[in-house]
């Protein structure tokens, strides 16, 4: 090598010897080349952007010394109640999605339609569900990103442009469900003073007053939400109690499966209900409020093992509370003339007419829980807005800003629907069918984008998913992608008419079908899945004394 030449290649030596001795922490040296490297000088960039401000993160391993060993250590503390207490909050703000008016109509149609028939296909959508969110907050925790944040960087400029866009339009699908959900009940508890344009404004601004409450803490917002879900279950189970469902039929339901060909579009549905584009990327973003250091990876260890469980907890009381909205529709209108002409505008109406008023009046009852569970979901949905405009975008704007922008985006729309569609309940029906196949559009580009991240070693470094998990996962993935092509396929055959439009919905789903192809392909899954020996690391959820 010429002297020229290694004058040259001298800078870039000293500088990457500079580089690595910033990434010691506590005597111990963590290679340059590693993913924790990269993430370390995230971590000590002054100007790196976060989720969550550093004083607003909440402080969980200076409760206890245990554990807090230098970067690297593997060193997980036993259990700790009070260390669980802690991590409990993101759990519920995403478990409200598995609850949100779009997943109650869901419910009450598929118990008033298939009866008691379709319970245990929610136990296992619930159960598919909640593997998806661990693995999501597994890539926040992981990582110390979110997942728009990280595709954003994994993916070239027009294949991200592509997916904030979509991740957009299904979020504002989303949300114009919740409000549209919230604008119903308020109608409701106002006894029909308050039409549905009204509600929508009210849903609007007081969302804003709920966001409020995180500049006095971000427990204090996960407090909020844990009434809201308390809201639901006490209304549900209220209504639950009040009309006796079977107890053989329910048992029967939750273990046999059963599923015909007239119920089988409430089953599809009932899938489509449960896992959410949205929600993929809001638990990604959720966990990050926690303060964890992840080049400490016993920290990252006990806090994925604290998440699951407290995930775990979260989906069984939304699995409990959509249990009691199915049972209950099963036991009042399965197999009556009003079960196929049922939903959320009527539904309250036709349990106080077989229920009657008694102490408390059924409608009222159920007016409550679908307003706590559309307050909390627009939440959510704001909340999700941010992190996706934010990360995919690199938007560095003042908080308050990021959320009048974000929420415009999905409000306008909600008021327009709003408007055009409140002549009648067919209409809400046919906006809502519209607005499921939005964000079945979406679905795919959430899922693949996140197994491809999550398996990958230069991303998450030793926390990357095992391969059993990993072909899970992507099973998983694939069941719902069929499942959301079949209501995709279905819809489009009864509502194409005409050459021109026919012609464009084909060009469309070329479209969908050849970006789906351009992630996997990008991500190399198929690759990985076979190549990966069965020994590599899975995540585990043990402690070590």
């Amino acid at each position: 090598m010429s002297t020229q030449s290694q004058q040259q290649k001298k800078p870039q030596f000293e500088d990457e010897e500079e580089d690595n001795e910033l990434l010691h922490s506590d005597s111990e040296t963590i290679p340059f080349s590693s993913p924790f490297a990269k993430q370390s000088a995230v971590l000590e960039d002054e100007n790196a952007e976060f989720v969550y401000a550093a004083k607003d993160k909440v402080q969980i391993f200076d409760v206890e010394s245990a554990g807090s060993g230098g970067a690297g250590s593997m060193v997980v503390p036993p259990f700790s109640w009070k260390k669980l207490w802690l991590f409990t909050g993101p759990g519920l703000l995403m478990s409200v999605a598995f609850l949100d008016p779009g997943n109650l109509e869901g419910d009450l149609q598929a118990g008033a339609i298939a009866g008691y028939s379709l319970l245990w296909l929610l136990v296992w959508t619930t159960i598919m569900g909640g593997l998806l969110q661990v693995l999501s907050a597994r890539l926040g925790v992981a990582t110390g990103r979110h997942l728009a944040e990280l595709c954003r960087e994994e993916y070239s400029n027009w294949a991200r442009y592509v997916l904030w866009i979509m991740a957009e339009m299904a979020l504002i699908a989303a949300d114009i469900q919740e409000v549209i959900g919230s604008a119903i009940a308020l109608k409701i508890l106002s006894h029909g003073i308050l039409p549905i344009w009204a509600g929508v404004v009210i849903t609007a601004f007081d969302c804003f007053f709920f966001l409020f409450l995180e500049n006095y803490g971000v427990r204090k917002l996960e407090g909020v939400f844990a009434v809201f879900i308390g809201t639901m279950a006490f209304s549900f189970a209220w209504m639950f109690f009040d009309t006796k469902p079977s107890e053989e039929e329910l048992i029967k339901g939750i273990l046999i499966p059963r599923v015909n060909s007239k119920t089988l579009r409430q089953a599809v549905e009932l899938i489509g209900c449960v896992i959410t584009p949205h929600n993929v990327f809001l638990h990604s973003a959720l966990v990050q409020s926690r303060e964890i250091d992840i080049r400490n990876k016993g920290q990252v260890q006990e806090a994925l093992n604290y998440y699951t469980i407290e995930s775990s907890v979260a989906l069984f009381i939304t699995l409990v509370i959509n249990l009691f909205v199915i049972t209950v529709f099963a036991r009042v209108f399965y197999g009556t003339e009003q079960a196929n002409g049922i939903g959320l505008v009527n539904a309250g109406q036709f349990l106080q007419e077989k229920y009657g008023g008694g102490l408390f009046p059924i409608l009222y009852i159920w007016g409550i829980g679908l307003l706590a569970a559309g307050q909390s979901s627009t939440i959510t949905g704001t909340y999700a807005g941010q992190f996706i405009t934010e990360g995919f975008l690199k938007l560095n704007i003042k908080k308050w800003l990021r959320s009048l922008i974000t929420r415009s985006c999905a409000i306008v729309p909600t008021m327009i629907a709003a408007i055009v569609f409140n002549t009648s309940e067919s209409s809400l029906d046919t906006m809502n069918e519209w607005l499921n196949v939005v964000q079945s559009i979406q679905i795919p580009f959430a899922l693949i984008p996140l197994l491809t991240l999550v398996s990958k070693e230069e991303v998450m470094g030793t926390f990357r998913i095992g391969p059993i998990v990993e072909r899970v996962s992507w099973c998983v993935a694939v069941l719902v992608i069929m499942v959301y092509g079949y209501m995709l396929l279905g819809f489009f055959l009864s509502e194409v008419k005409g050459l021109l439009f026919g012609f464009l919905v084909c060009i469309g789903f070329v479209a969908w079908i050849s970006f789906i192809a351009y992630l996997v392909k990008h991500g190399g899954a198929l690759s990985s899945i076979m190549v990966r020996p069965p020994t590599s690391r899975g995540f585990t959820l043990t402690t070590n004394n």
